[in-house]
């Protein structure tokens, strides 16, 4: 009888997406370090108090695509380790949805601050589509708010200033807690609670590669850590993983 393959869980961060041109936010040319006052455009007390901010959000969201971004070679592995059989859980920092486009089973994804493809009123909580709220904006509404009640809409993420939903968290810490391997990759491990997912996973024995250009706090902690770039990483990586499972690649 065939064993089951290890648990793999991959904790992604916005490394993962610059592939797809996605910028990032705190590497060397992040959009935090760019413009130190873009962040406030995703500083809720900001956000919520400043029509001129939101203004400015809602541009900012056309002008950097996230809706028009495809997923990378570095999604499409993933997907791959899901087609070979090995059990997979993805927890990402990134909230563009290109796992799932990536090929990555929608239950499998656990998005730790939330989607950037939906919307959601700060009021009545009701969500919506965010191509709908865009195209609201290209028509002319500058500041778009609910249809519903009319207060003001924000993306259906976690903006700086906001606690990661308990449930989704608590869900992720299981799945750290119970992973073989984690692959951490494209993160610079300095946000909590999310990085703390890490000490988690060490904890309970997994073995730990790290995948980032730049080191992390936790490159000394960790079984392996890779400079090379994502995109030829992840694939690499991923058919070790496939090859070590027994599994055919093209599964």
């Amino acid at each position: 009888m065939a064993s089951t393959p290890p648990l793999v869980a991959v904790l992604s961060g916005a490394g993962f997406s610059t592939d797809s041109g996605i910028p990032d936010y705190r590497g060397p040319n992040g959009l935090w370090r760019r413009d130190p006052e873009a962040e406030k455009l995703v500083t809720i007390g900001d956000y919520r108090a400043d029509p001129d901010v939101r203004r400015k959000a809602w541009r900012l969201r056309i002008e950097l695509g996230v809706l028009d971004a495809r997923p990378n070679g570095a999604h499409r592995a993933l997907a791959d380790l899901e087609r070979a059989g090995i059990p997979l859980r993805v927890l990402t920092q990134n909230v563009d949805g290109l796992h799932q486009l990536g090929g990555v089973s929608e239950r499998k994804v656990l998005e730790l601050h939330g989607t950037a493809r939906k919307v959601q009123c700060l009021d009545c909580k009701v969500r919506g589509p965010m191509a709908e709220a865009l195209d609201r904006v290209r028509a002319g509404e500058a500041d778009p708010p609910c249809r519903a009640c009319g207060g003001v809409l924000k993306p259906a993420t976690v903006m700086f200033g906001e606690h990661l939903d308990p449930e989704v968290l608590g869900q992720a810490r299981g799945i750290a807690a119970a992973c073989d391997t984690l692959l951490v990759v494209g993160t610079s491990l300095r946000v909590h609670p999310a990085a703390g997912l890490v000490d988690v996973a060490l904890a309970a024995g997994a073995r730990v590669t790290i995948v980032n250009a730049e080191p992390t706090p936790y490159d000394d902690r960790a079984a392996e850590v890779v400079r090379d770039p994502i995109g030829t990483a992840v694939p690499t990586l991923v058919r070790r993983t496939i090859e070590a499972a027994g599994r055919p690649a093209d599964h």
